[in-house]
């Protein structure tokens, strides 16, 4: 059976249909979330960070991938090898989509495969595509039917549009939580990197000062060591003397001036709540174009927390 006509025989209305819709994308952002804690875990050898951009267990962009194949494709190919060509092409094309938006909202990169072998600017990859295209061709000739019937149980006992209501509110509440959480995110990286880049001026303008400093007082040595050749050496002690103090007065300058950058970096990464915590940590290989020296020191700060 094609998957409108799975449609047809499970929702009567426009609100029905658009309930099952929904109800079927949010399944099948669990069973994706599921599968990729179980990939990562595997591969890390221990159970890795919860992944994802919301704070619930799920990941939307596998249920938008595969509603984007079962309506595109109508419940898929007669031949699974077309269903695991045009499935890949799909799925890629959304992901592709989806972290190009990203990282224009947010101004980071939330993952990134540019290590990966045969990938499109770090978005998209080969071997994701090919896993992809696989549980693209398991959906729509496999499990797709289990999961439409699982839906439509609630709606043939009539709970189905009530269960979409309650389900959609958490959703709308996690979504904004996890929006407002990247902002905050993406504004902390701001005021980190303008630490850092206001320290690296601060250092550069003392190590000027130092330098013309001290090239005052070598010129004024040089003239008094011409002078002590001719009257006395002491003279020349005493003015060598006076570079001393100079040059602790400037390692105390220096020192103080990243002592305080160190606070004021230290006290922006203090301020991170819980959900951006998460956030972070969700994201192993999200990196900032803009701010990356400043994300490290997040990370490293997450670091020394556990």
């Amino acid at each position: 059976m094609s998957f409108s006509a799975v449609l047809a025989a499970a929702a009567a209305t426009p609100w029905e249909l658009a309930a099952f819709l929904f109800l079927l994308f949010l399944l099948c952002s669990l069973l994706g979330w599921c599968v990729e804690m179980a990939y990562c875990s595997l591969g890390q050898g221990r159970l890795c960070e919860k992944r994802g951009f919301l704070n619930g267990p799920i990941c939307p962009i596998y249920g938008h991938g595969a509603l984007l194949v079962l309506l595109a494709l109508d419940g898929g190919c007669e031949s699974p090898l077309l269903t695991f060509l045009l499935g890949a092409l799909l799925t890629s094309a959304l992901e592709y989509a989806t972290s190009y938006l990203m990282e224009k909202l947010f101004h980071m990169r939330w993952w990134d495969y540019s290590q990966k072998p045969f990938n499109l600017n770090g978005r998209i990859c080969l071997r994701n595509s090919a896993l992809f295209g696989a549980a693209c061709v398991l959906l729509c000739h496999g499990v797709g039917p289990t999961l439409a019937g699982v839906v439509g149980w609630f709606f043939q006992r009539g709970t189905g549009i009530s269960l979409a209501v309650a389900l959609g509110a958490l959703y709308l509440a996690d979504v904004v939580l996890s929006v407002r959480s990247a902002v905050q995110v993406s504004a902390r990286l701001r005021a980190l990197q303008g630490v850092c880049q206001e320290l690296a001026q601060r250092l550069e303008q003392l190590r000027e000062e130092q330098r013309q400093a001290m090239e005052a007082q070598r010129l004024k040595l040089e003239d008094a060591v011409a002078a002590a050749r001719r009257s006395s050496e002491e003279t020349a002690r005493a003015l060598q003397a006076r570079l001393e103090p100079l040059s602790r007065e400037f390692v105390q300058r220096l020192e103080s001036a990243k002592a305080e950058a160190q606070q004021r970096i230290k006290s922006l990464c203090e301020k991170q709540d819980i959900f951006e915590r998460r956030l972070v940590s969700s994201f192993p290989s999200m990196r900032s174009p803009r701010h990356g020296e400043a994300l490290e020191k997040l990370r490293e700060h997450l670091k020394t927390r556990r």
